[in-house]
């Protein structure tokens, strides 16, 4: 049996299908107009039902097998109030194929569905059966969390993060101020890569911070004229530093917990590479983007255990 997802996120389209053991997942960027930040939700919704068609056949292509559940991210987060038009698309999607096919869907949020891919990705399955950290860094989220196996799907409770701007949305800033493509974090990675800078010190508050005080530093850097490699050095250096020293002090209050990173952000090298005495578990760089592949994971599973 196959389960198949849907994942209509603010940045990307995806379609996604696994029976546990192997998997396919078509994902495609939305188009965002030169100079912009991201799209309007009424931009993306009408990008994604465009988009559906041609990726969900070329997922279907010589696929003779059955499907007997459809899952869908309905949501940003699986917390009150979480909401965003564009996860429509895929969950309209979903719901009409489970009529037409007489399977059952199953919901969840992008969220669960990035921590789900991460681990499927990674080979590390077993973790959704006990407690871990884990960071979902992208382009309007980051948050650290404490994800807690529930029945077939988890409870992330946020525990710390920014305050403001996400990592994502500061690399993104970071790319626009020198002149890079949106989203930049792919560009700006290689960039860095021929930089060297010492980061910026972020101050906790608990396990919370602030990146709005590093946009102004970066900006303050690029206008005295700093070489464009060693201001994408300095944007991503702090990110890591950062992400680190949250995760040093969340190990004091849950040691010995593994540290899973999610979202486009983690993809990057520099924070691959970075050195750390805890144990760390990534999303292969293809799944650390959006995609699907955890929504069909998780309504696997949900319908393995119904």
């Amino acid at each position: 049996m196959w389960a198949l997802g849907f994942d209509t996120s603010n940045y990307t389209t995806s379609v996604a299908m696994t029976d546990g053991a192997l998997w396919d997942n078509r994902s495609r960027l939305l188009d965002v107009p030169e100079g912009a930040l991201g799209l309007r939700q009424a931009d993306a919704l009408f990008s994604h039902v465009r988009r559906l068609p041609e990726l969900a056949q070329a997922l279907f292509e010589g696929c003779g097998e059955e499907i007997g559940v459809i899952g869908a991210s309905t949501r940003p987060r699986a917390v009150e109030g979480s909401y965003m038009p564009c996860f429509l698309a895929g969950e309209s999607q979903a719901r009409v194929m489970a009529a037409a096919l007489h399977v059952p869907v199953c919901t969840v949020s992008h969220q669960q569905g990035h921590i789900a891919a991460a681990l499927r990705s990674a080979g590390r399955m077993e973790l959704l059966e006990r407690p871990f950290l884990c960071w979902h860094l992208s382009g309007g989220t980051t948050e650290l969390l404490h994800v807690t196996p529930e029945g077939w799907n988890v409870h992330a409770e946020r525990i710390g993060g920014t305050m403001d701007l996400s990592a994502g949305q500061l690399i993104d800033r970071t790319g626009r101020l020198l002149g890079l493509p949106f989203p930049s974090g792919k560009a700006l990675d290689a960039l860095a890569a021929q930089g060297d800078s010492r980061p910026f010190a972020v101050r906790l508050h608990g396990l919370d911070f602030s990146l709005s005080g590093m946009q102004n530093q970066v900006e303050q850097m690029h206008a005295r004229g700093a070489h464009p490699a060693q201001t994408a050095h300095f944007a991503i250096a702090t990110v890591c530093q950062t992400v680190d020293q949250a995760t040093r002090a969340a190990l004091a209050l849950y040691p010995g917990e593994p540290v899973v990173f999610s979202g486009g952000v983690s993809s990057n090298s520099q924070l691959r590479g970075w050195s750390c005495a805890y144990e760390r578990v990534f999303a292969a760089p293809q799944f650390s983007t959006d995609n699907a592949l955890g929504v069909a994971v998780l309504a696997l599973r949900w319908r393995e255990r119904a």
